[in-house]
């Protein structure tokens, strides 16, 4: 595992005022060369910085990574990168507490997966009903008996090594007449009858994710234990490597779910606290965490990733109307915190993204929309699967299912909708749609073309680019235009480098 660096502005030597533990690595600022790709997992300033530093250590640092010592008076320009990079606080006492149990949960390599439903084996010993919904979710209906006994489990094992901590939450539905519980049981690396550690959770314990730290380096093995008779379905089993307290996918990530269970996570960067909001929802991807971290940090303006991780490599974005009004709310919030207005907003994404952007963009009604390969008739990509696409995009069927009600025509119709009957009755008069868009896209291949004909706005402004090839041929074409325009908006719009 790479040791997490810790960068220290002092005039004292940490390596050997504390004891620093095999995990991290201390770095005096200026007595080691800073390279240009390396961003520092810590930095703690036990002094104030000057103009000359402000741009490098910014340049090399994390928000929410960034610690004051207590008694710092801190200056001008110290208070600056503090702000921009959302500092803490961080006690003389506490140092090597800090660098002992605390340090570990600053890692910057996030991995997350899901567990999907074709992965669950079902105990022999049940004799009740099993339908699997898609790849969405396996439903069972039986007598599971008067106790608690495994009812299903997950066939492939998780690794975990020592000191590492993964994050569990189990989604699920069932009738209040059955009971469940989760067991999670650590097994020695090659072996199934040396037990580590077993674990047992409750139905209360699951109202949030679970956490299981490796005792020693082994594999980790889960199952469903139920009891009672009605409907239980299982939906998925996420597994993400912790970061404790201090954040979700990365240091300062934010999770958010409603009372079903259906979750919105949330990593907000302040860049440099001026216009605008640059919001970037996440692409379909199947490796959980947030996407574009890279490219949004390079614009310097504050932005904010949204990912979500329902179905299989997300749920385009859409919900129950709790799991909606939540969305609006959270982006609602951080415009506030930026004390900005809707015209200093810029929705945005790539794919699955567009459908986040544009959705949200009816009740956020942005300044600018920028949009690559847009996906907005959700029903149409899922019949496409059957002809045009065959086997190539299975989740448009569980969303049809899920959110259409179905898997015939009505059904297609009704998810179509859902999009469009909003955008028609909202007024972007005030919003640019800038769209780059595949010619021959065979997820959606109308999407520009009834965009144009949907908007019924006087006074929106709509600036498109097609690139011939299907939804995947040129993916760097769209990135790049998707990027070039960004930079155009930000320059003309907002007047930024």
């Amino acid at each position: 595992m790479d040791k997490i660096k810790v960068l220290v502005v002092s005039d004292r030597d940490w390596n050997s005022c504390y004891t620093v533990p095999d995990y991290l690595r201390i770095i005096s600022y200026k007595d080691e060369v800073i390279k240009k790709k390396d961003i520092y997992e810590i930095v703690i300033l036990e002094k104030n910085i000057e103009e000359d530093d402000f741009d490098i250590l910014k340049e090399h640092s994390y928000s929410y990574c960034l610690f004051a010592v207590k008694d710092l008076q801190l200056n001008d320009t110290t208070k600056m990168l503090f702000a921009q990079r959302m500092g803490k606080i961080l006690y003389h006492n506490e140092i090597q507490s800090f660098l002992d149990n605390d340090a570990k949960k600053y890692f910057s390599k996030p991995y997350g997966e899901k567990l999907k439903p074709s992965d669950i084996g079902i105990s022999r010993d049940f004799k009740g009903k099993i339908s699997w919904d898609g790849n969405y979710c396996v439903n069972l209906e039986g007598d599971y008996g008067s106790k608690l006994n495994q009812i299903a489990f997950w066939r492939n094992n998780i690794p975990i090594t020592k000191g590492q901590a993964i994050e569990f939450w189990l989604e699920y539905k069932k009738d209040e007449s059955v009971d469940i519980s989760l067991s999670i049981k650590e097994y020695a690396v090659g072996s199934l009858a040396d037990e580590i550690e077993v674990k047992e959770f409750s139905e209360d314990d699951l109202k949030n994710p679970v956490i299981i730290e490796g005792k020693e380096d082994g594999e980790i093995f889960c199952s469903v234990n139920a009891s009672g008779t009605g409907k239980l379905g299982i939906i998925a089993l996420h597994d993400r490597v912790s970061h404790y307290d201090v954040g979700s996918f990365m240091v300062g990530g934010k999770r958010f779910v409603t009372s079903e269970g259906e979750e919105i996570f949330a990593y907000f960067d302040p860049g440099d606290l001026k216009p605008p909001l640059a919001v970037y929802f996440s692409g379909y991807k199947t490796l959980e965490g947030f996407e574009g971290y890279q490219m949004m940090r390079k614009m310097g303006c504050p932005f904010l990733l949204i990912a979500d991780q329902r179905f299989e490599g997300g749920g385009f974005y859409m919900g129950s109307p709790e799991y909606e009004k939540l969305m609006v709310d959270i982006v609602d919030s951080y415009l506030a915190k930026l004390d900005f207005y809707p015209n200093e907003l810029i929705l945005s994404g790539i794919s699955m993204g567009t459908t986040g952007a544009m959705f949200y963009g009816c009740d956020l009604k942005p300044h600018a929309l920028i949009i690559g390969k847009p996906l907005v008739s959700l029903g149409d990509i899922a019949f496409n699967e059957r002809l045009k696409r065959p086997k190539g995009f299975a989740t448009s069927l569980d969303l049809l299912n899920h959110y259409g009600g179905g898997m015939d025509e009505g059904a297609i119709d009704r998810l179509n909708e859902k999009f469009w009957e909003k955008l028609r009755h909202t007024d972007f008069s005030r919003t640019k749609f800038i769209v780059s868009y595949m010619i021959e896209d065979d997820y959606d291949s109308t999407a520009y073309e009834k965009l144009l004909s949907e908007l019924n706005s006087s006074g929106v402004q709509v600036y498109g680019k097609g690139l011939h090839g299907r939804h995947n041929d040129n993916t760097l074409g769209i990135t790049t235009w998707f990027k070039g325009q960004y930079d155009k908006v930000l320059k003309n719009d907002f007047n930024r480098k």
